[in-house]
Order: structure tokens, then sequence, then C-alpha cells
């Protein structure tokens, strides 16, 4: 069991201000396996202030210094990826095979890309007779989520630290122990005190002060429109920066024209990718009417082929979810589903067959889903997949923008250009064409009630730079 006593707070291992502790729970087998300082509103205070202190230092630091700890960071990181997969596959039910490759080898890409970032982008430019700077926007609160989290915490933090700011993490408390990690290695890598802080708790104790304390400059959140909404709330007495990635409800929406076992097998997969815990999954299929009885085969046998089991195993396909209150939550919406019509094509409620610990569900496919039931319009966060369907074009584009949500999408065709097309109608932050694969580089980000800013690459460091003129007086023409 790993356990943690201490928060790291002004480059150091400090004891909390109150004796209280969360246990990490195993998704798989439902034991303990972690244990966590339950920080209080003290903690949090500490932190703020000495990232505040460390600000102005870091903030002066030139940038190719900062990419040399970001750098450290990243081979810190590298070196201990199978003590972090062990980890997040017991906190999240990831299949350990996807861990290691998406939960830890991205992370550590974006250390090393955000270190390559720094050193090359441009922080300042001549605009006439002004000299334009970017300068780091200041102390930042990362509030991050649990379903990816060394790599949303790295999206925030090290964006950040390459900007030049300094941060206050509080990560998930369901799924915290690969945050330490990070803080060791941070601290290994002789980041200056202050620089980076760690303060675990809960969001309405911990979140709460740093997203409304008057030292921080900005708050970066990941996790659901609720408490997105709460953040946003917190921040606006002291005006400051907001970023919010929030949840989802994205439709893949397969012409008339596609490769109808390709689009659907690719959808059913990304549906289910980490058991449907992913902000950006695809978990509305829009068909054909006509097409409808041979696309609900062909998702029924997709579905299927993802049998539910031991995330530890490398030839799982279907993990757990992250918790008891996910699987309940979960089970919940797939009984409304069946409450309110639509078709049970494959899955249901109860614990899948062969299986009687951990947080899992049996993989759900619903079809005839109508566009206003609960199941197609509310983010579920379960490897649950509803088919819908449309007459033509026109209206599968008005479905596909039905919804309060705008953070991801897919357009299946026989044609590129009419895909790209209907592509463009489409209001959410991402749209795949045709299986388009992921771009680590290309700003990841929601419309609507998704949020607003983006990560990855340039445009998330970008969030966390603010624009500064500086206007020379112009020398009198001669004469």
């Amino acid at each position: 069991m790993k356990t943690y006593e201490h928060l790291y707070i002004g480059g150091k291992w400090l004891k909390p201000s109150s004796s209280g502790t969360i246990d990490v729970i195993d998704s798989g087998t439902e034991a303990v396996m972690g244990r966590i300082p339950e920080g209080a509103a003290a903690d949090a205070e500490a932190a703020v202030e000495a990232a505040k202190l460390a600000f102005e230092s870091w903030a002066a630091t030139p940038a190719v210094t900062r990419a040399e700890y970001l750098q450290k960071i990243a081979d810190g990181l590298k070196a201990r990826t199978e003590e972090l997969t062990q980890l997040i596959c017991g906190e999240v039910g990831m299949p350990i095979k996807l861990v290691r490759a998406i939960q830890v080898g991205s992370p550590v890409y974006h250390w090393n890309a955000y270190a390559k970032l720094a050193r090359e982008f441009a922080f300042e430019e001549r605009v006439g007779n002004s000299l334009v700077v970017r300068e780091p926007v200041g102390v930042v609160a990362a509030i991050t989520p649990w379903n990816y989290p060394l790599n949303q915490i790295t999206l925030k933090v090290a964006a950040a630290l390459a900007a030049g700011c300094t941060v206050v993490l509080k990560p998930s408390e369901i799924a915290p122990l690969n945050a330490f990690v990070l803080a060791e290695v941070i601290h290994d890598a002789g980041l200056p005190a202050g620089v980076f802080n760690l303060v675990s708790g809960y969001g309405a104790v911990v979140g709460e002060i740093i997203a409304s304390h008057p030292f921080v400059d900005m708050v970066s959140f990941t996790g659901s429109t609720r408490a997105g909404k709460r953040v946003a709330e917190l921040a606006a007495a002291t005006v400051k920066r907001v970023a919010l990635e929030l949840g989802g409800k994205s439709a893949s929406l397969i012409l008339d024209d596609a490769d109808f076992p390709t689009a659907v097998k690719a959808t059913v997969s990304d549906s289910f990718l980490n058991a449907g815990q992913t902000c950006s999954a695809h978990t509305r299929m829009l068909v054909p009417e006509s097409r409808y009885e041979e696309v609900r085969e062909l998702a029924k046998r997709a579905a299927e082929a993802y049998v539910p089991g031991d995330p530890r195993s490398e030839t799982t396909r279907l993990g757990a979810l992250a918790s008891a209150a996910q699987q309940a939550r979960v089970s919940a919406y797939i009984e409304r589903g069946m409450e309110e019509g639509a078709e049970l094509v494959t899955g249901g409620p109860g614990m899948p067959e062969g299986l009687s610990k951990g947080f899992f569900v049996k993989p759900t496919v619903f079809g005839r889903v109508h566009p206003k039931a609960t199941i197609a319009q509310e983010e579920i966060f379960g490897p649950v997949l509803s088919i819908l369907t449309y007459k033509d074009e026109e209206e599968a584009v008005r479905i596909a923008n039905d919804s309060p949500y705008g953070l991801a999408g897919a357009v299946w065709g026989g044609d590129d250009e009419r895909a790209h097309r209907v592509a463009r109608r489409i209001r959410t932050g991402q749209i795949d064409i045709n299986g388009g694969d992921w771009n680590m580089q290309a700003p990841f980000g929601g419309f609507k009630q998704s949020g607003y800013g983006r990560e990855n690459g340039t445009f998330g460091l970008e969030e966390y730079l603010e624009y500064k003129s500086l206007q020379f007086k112009q020398p009198k023409p001669a004469g």
C-alpha cells in the first residue's frame, strides 16, 4: 500500500494542519491501495502564499532555464513509468496495457514537448512602435480530474511552468497517488521552492480556497460541468482568469455513404475507451434510419468483444470504473435508458458475468434512442453507447448539435470533401474525420457547456500568458 503523510508546499514535504486522511481504493478489487492527507484550508492558504512568494523569481528565470527543469521532470517520470502504470491502473481501472501507453506515455510526451516549446516560443515581438511581450499570468490553481489524472495534471502544470507561472495543484482524491509521485520527481529535479505545490483534499475545502483566493491569478479546472460552474462563480469575485474543460456528449455521425463496418467498430471502441470515462467519448452514434438494423448488429458484435476483466491483465480490453459512486451512477443511467423505452441491444444492469468484486458494469448499447432521451442528453461517463437515427443530412447535423455540450465528435463518409463540409457545421472543439488520428499538438477544449480555454501544445501554453504592450516614441521625420 502506498501511503503519503505529507503535503508538498514551498519546496518541502510538510505535515498537514489536520490529522484527516483519505483512502485510495483499487478500482478492480475494491481494496485500499493507498492513503493520502486530507488537506485543510490552512494548507491551501500556505500553498498559495508559497506560490506567490516564488512567482517573481520564477517569472524572471530565462525560458531556456525553465525548459531544463521541465526536461528533468520528463526524464524523471519516464524512469518511473512502471510504478506509475501500476498506480494509475489501480486508481482508474483502465487496462494496464492502455495505462502504460496513454496514462503514462502521454504525460511524458507532454513534459518533453513543453520543455521544447519553452526553448522555442516567441515570448516577444515588435509590432510597429510597440514591443509586445507575453508574460506569465501569475499564480495558477490547477484542479484536476480522476479519469486521466497524470495527463490532465501535466497539461496544466507543464504548460504553466513553461510560461513562467507558479502552481498550486489539487488532484482528485479518487486518483491522487500519481500526483505525489510527480511531486517527488519535481523535488528531485531541483525546481525552486514554491514554484510547484501539492495539496490533496476535497474540492469543497481545498478546491474552494484556491479557486477564490485573491493571490491566485488563474484557475484551470477539468471536471464536471456542475463543478466547473462553481469554480467560475468563485473566481469571478476577484476577476481571475478561468480555463474550464468540462463534460461532453459527443456525436459520431455516420453518413449514408460511409464504410459502416469500420465506422461502427471505431465508434464503439472510442465510446468504451477507459470504460467510457472519457469526456470526449463519442457516446451518440447517429446513423441513417434505413441502415439501423445493419448498424444494430454491427454495434452488438463490436460491443460484445469488450469483455470486462482484471485491469492488471495485459489481455483485458475493458476495465473497471474508478469508484463505487461512478459504478452506481452509470448503473442508474442504464436503468433510466430502459425505463424511457430505448431498445437494449446488449449489456444492461448488474455486474458482468464472472465478476463479483470491482467497480465493473456491463458494456451497454442502446438502440433507437430518442434525441431528447436522458441517455442522449446527459453525460454518463461509462461504457454506454446510444444509437440515434436520422432521415437526412440536415436532420443529422441538427441532432448532432442538439446538446448542451460541444467538446468533440466524428464524421464518417465515403467522400472526404462531404465529410469535411458536414464536420464544419458541428459546433464542437474537435471533430475526427473518417478516423482522423489524435493530435497531441492540436488544441483541445470545447464549445458551449463543455467549457472554454484550450490545452495541448502552443495553444495550451498561451492560456497561461498575458499580453503586455510597450510603446516607444518614434523619432520625428527629419526636416
